[in-house]
């Protein structure tokens, strides 16, 4: 499965090179996205890892365990875990920096109009109709936004931008399109189509923040823990929200209005519309004061 993931993500990537946003995306339903998956989680399927570490070059003494004899599945492999040592949280005891939420390219924008404008293209999409809840979409409406994708090859795991405590979790169900800069800027509003899971977190220096996990090609699964689907559960910056499973993905964060300040390298990059590949824990930007 992962060749063909790599064949599509590819030609996606030659195509926006050329400028081309014509290619209509691929879609997955439910059933075929968890048929994949339950392939993947075979013992037989052990074998497609050292292919697929080659193929991407990945560093395996970023990751425990780093023998790939240890993992008993491409599942097991794909939900691998980071050691502390290879991703540190930036400025970890100070709560108002953000971070990076995952292994990613990233844009970030200071107003979910310029997303619209320079990034998503979609016909309808909005905060409302990616959170499906009109209260919420008003809320975060002229919110400033950090959009992350996935690719197969990232570690597919991803965490808290911030501190705070969780003030409300849902999950939407949705189809499986490909998340990539091609199908982002078409006319299908790739967001709002796919499965998703998200939690408001209530952080004292940036506000409420939304996070949005958003399945794409061949996730099975997308799974926020257990333990922060309950409100008034305490997070920390740089810790593990949830994850991902058999392929690639994307993540919306959205803070409130003049709530943050992005680092000045990712605006100006995306404005250029260019993706920055980052790690998670990186510096994503710092709290702005409120006025009095």
């Amino acid at each position: 499965m992962w060749i063909l993931e790599w064949l599509h993500w590819a030609a996606d990537y030659l195509m926006s090179l050329n400028g081309s946003t014509q290619r209509t995306p691929c879609v997955y339903t439910h059933d075929e996205s968890v048929d994949a998956g339950r392939r993947e989680a075979k013992p037989s399927s052990k074998r497609q890892i050292k292919g697929f570490v080659d193929a991407y070059h990945i560093n395996m003494n970023d990751f425990e365990p780093s023998d790939i004899d240890a993992y008993d599945s491409f599942e097991s492999f794909f939900i691998r875990h980071h050691t502390p040592e290879s991703r540190p949280i930036y400025e970890e005891t100070d709560p108002t920096k953000a971070v990076v939420v995952a292994d990613s390219r990233v844009v970030t924008y200071e107003s979910v109009p310029k997303l619209r404008k320079l990034w998503v293209k979609g016909r309808n999409f909005s905060m409302a109709e990616l959170t499906m809840d009109m209260e919420l979409g008003d809320h975060f409406a002229d919110s400033a936004v950090a959009s992350f994708r996935l690719s197969p090859q990232d570690y597919h795991r991803y965490h808290s931008p911030v501190s705070g405590k969780i003030k409300l979790f849902r999950s939407i169900p949705g189809d499986y399109y490909q998340v990539d800069p091609v199908a982002l800027r078409s006319d299908v509003d790739i967001l709002t189509r796919n499965h998703r899971e998200f939690v408001v977190i209530n952080s004292e220096e940036f506000g409420d923040v939304l996070f949005v996990a958003i399945g794409a090609t061949d996730v099975g699964t997308v799974q926020i823990h257990d333990r922060w689907q309950r409100p008034g559960a305490k997070i920390s910056k740089g810790e593990e929200l949830g994850k991902f499973q058999f392929g690639g993905s994307s993540i919306i964060v959205a803070f409130d209005q003049n709530r943050i300040q992005f680092d000045q390298d990712l605006i100006d990059m995306s404005n250029q519309e260019v993706q920055v590949s980052v790690e998670m824990g990186m510096s994503l930007g710092k709290s702005r004061k409120l006025k009095a």
